[in-house]
């Protein structure tokens, strides 16, 4: 199959060469300079150096190049990015618009929307699209171990086919069609991952990391039945695979972002010592604004929010979630 991946930060970059191995992949940037480097070297010494490029992978700084290449294209861009890669290739592809994925993650800032209502705005009516998402580091992607993702679209059949055409023996794509569940779910466990970063960094043990994790699931799952999700897919890999490898792995650069902020350093201290973007942080905010418009209770999802953007201390909201008044662990109130 002929690929076209727009974006080569570290996860563009992953899929990249884990798909080239068995696919005519092209991977397109935006920085010619980027693009030089990488043909020069075959690897992406700023966002994956750990990973050689295959021979057959193509690089392009031509964006109609690369949107005429694939019969399959797959965004890769930070959620910032998107809607402007979208309208980029329905501008430059018509009637001609291929498939398109995107393996962004998150809630756009300042409208709030999700992928799919991004693509909504900017892709055709009729257009097939979808979501790429679950537990996956890229540098563990890149180098071919065991993963899982699912593959959520707006077409059930074409999300089976297409997952039969993607799917390898160390990338195992899985088809869904809850496209809303799955966004959620990659979108709001970034915001979870700052939580457990803190609570990793001061030191509240196994038993705290583990209640977060469940209660922080609690709160996905009702965010996203709120905006027409399934329970059943926040069990999957979008949802609590996704949730436990961003929680608990020391590759995660929004747990990264939690065991700063409690070490008391500032936002943007710490946002300027990853050197990669840290989706948790504007998704967040977002979160908790479509969580209020809907009515729907994520204490975790404001404590983070009270940490990132009003100053309030990780210990501060450590003590306002443990001092939160008892509840049934459906969420009602006890009689």
């Amino acid at each position: 199959m002929k690929l076209s991946i727009f974006g080569a930060g570290a996860w563009g970059t992953a899929l990249a060469v884990a798909l080239a191995r068995e696919h005519e992949v092209t991977l397109w940037a935006r920085d010619a300079a980027l693009i030089e480097a990488l043909a020069a070297s075959r690897r992406n010494t700023r966002y994956l150096p750990e990973a050689e490029l295959p021979a057959n992978l193509a690089l392009t700084a031509d964006f109609a190049a690369a949107a005429h290449a694939g019969e399959l294209a797959l965004v890769v861009t930070p959620i910032a990015g998107l809607r402007a890669t979208l309208r980029r290739l329905h501008e430059v592809c018509g009637q001609a618009l291929p498939p398109v994925l995107w393996a962004c993650k998150g809630f756009e800032a300042g409208s709030g929307l999700l992928p799919h209502e991004v693509a909504a705005q900017e892709l055709p009516a009729d257009a097939v699209c979808g979501a790429l998402s679950g537990p996956s580091f890229a540098q563990e992607v890149a180098a071919g171990l065991p993963s899982a993702i699912a593959l959520a679209l707006n077409h059930g059949g074409e999300a089976r086919r297409l997952a039969r055409a993607l799917h390898t023996r160390c990338l195992r794509i899985y088809a869904n069609q809850d496209l809303v569940g799955v966004e959620v779910g990659g979108a709001v466990k970034n915001v979870m991952a700052i939580a457990a970063g803190v609570a990793d960094g001061l030191h509240c043990g196994h038993n705290a990391r583990a209640a977060l994790l469940t209660r922080g699931l609690a709160e996905i799952s009702r965010l996203a039945q709120a905006l027409g999700g399934q329970a059943a897919t926040l069990m999957g890999l979008s949802g609590l695979g996704d949730l436990i490898l961003t929680c608990t792995g020391n590759l995660s650069r929004n747990r990264r972002v939690g065991m700063l902020l409690a070490e008391g350093r500032s936002l943007d201290d710490v946002l300027a010592s990853l050197g990669h973007v840290a989706e948790g942080v504007p998704t967040a905010r977002e979160t908790l604004a479509r969580a209020r418009a809907l009515g729907v209770d994520m204490p975790i999802t404001a404590g983070v929010c009270a940490m990132l953007f009003e100053q309030a201390s990780p210990q501060q909201v450590l003590d306002a979630l443990l001092e939160r008044a008892p509840k049934a662990e459906d969420g009602s109130e006890l009689g």
